[in-house]
């Protein structure tokens, strides 16, 4: 592949998956006007989606400057990066609403008369299963680049498809939870106190999370590698925010479905164990109740079936010189 080849018939608009960046950033700029005297920073979300764009402007006119895939790739990198700094931006839109974890916690106690993020742990404290399971989960990022990257690579036809089935599966997941104010076990066990959930009491909370950030440890092998790595990542970007459903499970969904379209039997084989460790850990280290993962799931697979079935309608998301054929 010659990365620096210059394209004969170079896209001239803007990607699918650029409009999808710009989409959600529109709307929720025009929810940060409309509640700004609500929201603790709004400026500072003004004027970090101003930059956004001028850092999409500025890629475009690199790529029209130099068409070639090493610039395409370039316009795909940062708005992936980016993905991890609009998850805590969900979290200043959704505190100004009342906190609704008590509803999810009630509701894996009936469904299982239990706590599962409560007792997973507990019944498994091996400091082996404790590893893999933070191993799985601290792998989420590395699944999706890898995904990524093999379509690039291995089937770049389908790469700006790819691209736009993540990354929209990313803004869904991101829109609900900047309109439903769920944050987890972690937050919420450590607001109400672990004796009151054993006891089976969930209250609400109201507003607490407003002002409050405060998490429990992760349950497991506190010397573990992964363990720490888990930790490190809790500390320096983790927020009350986006629990229902999991993107975790929900986008680990979306990258299986896509590895099964590349019928790479080996590729598909070494990612399912990691993936099933992922959506266990979920659970195991009080990230997520037992019912986020399992709508993670189903949301992510009607995402992924959603989103692909958009992308066969678009003519855009052909190569120029089959779009050119097809007129």
């Amino acid at each position: 592949m010659n990365f620096f080849k210059i394209e004969q018939n170079p896209r001239k608009g803007l990607y699918p998956f650029e409009w999808v960046v710009i989409a959600y950033l529109l709307l929720t700029l025009a929810f940060v006007f409309f509640a700004y005297t609500k929201l603790e920073n709004p400026e500072s979300m003004i004027t970090g989606r101003i930059r956004i764009l001028a850092m999409t402007a500025a890629l475009w006119i690199v790529y029209r400057l130099v068409p070639c895939r090493f610039t395409e790739f370039l316009r795909v990198l940062p708005q992936m990066a980016l993905l991890s700094v609009w998850y805590p931006d969900t979290y200043e839109i959704n505190r100004i609403f009342p906190n609704l974890d008590h509803w999810f916690a009630a509701a894996d106690q009936a469904l299982f008369g239990f706590q599962p993020a409560l007792l997973f742990a507990k019944a498994l404290p091996s400091p082996v299963v404790s590893e893999l399971m933070d191993m799985g989960y601290s792998m989420y990022y590395f699944i999706i680049a890898l995904v990524a990257l093999w379509y690039f690579f291995r089937r770049h036809d389908e790469f700006q498809k790819c691209v736009f089935i993540i990354m929209g599966s990313f803004f869904l997941f991101y829109i609900i939870f900047d309109l439903l104010p769920v944050v987890g076990p972690t937050f919420y066990y450590k607001a109400v106190g672990i004796d009151q959930i054993a006891k089976g009491a969930f209250p609400s909370v109201g507003d607490y999370f407003n002002q409050h950030t405060d998490c429990l440890p992760s349950p497991g092998y506190t010397h573990g590698v992964f363990y720490q790595l888990v930790e490190t990542a809790k500390q320096a970007g983790e927020r009350p925010t986006a629990a229902f459903p999991s993107s975790h499970v929900g986008v680990a969904t979306v990258c299986m479905l896509l590895i099964l379209r590349t019928e790479s039997k080996s590729l598909f084989f070494i990612v399912l164990p990691v993936y099933f460790l992922l959506c266990l850990a979920t659970v195991y280290i009080q990230a997520h109740y037992a019912v986020d993962a399992i709508a993670g799931f189903f949301t992510g697979a009607a995402f992924f079936y959603g989103l692909l079935a958009v992308s066969n309608k678009m003519s855009t998301f052909a190569p120029p010189s089959k779009r050119k054929r097809r007129k």
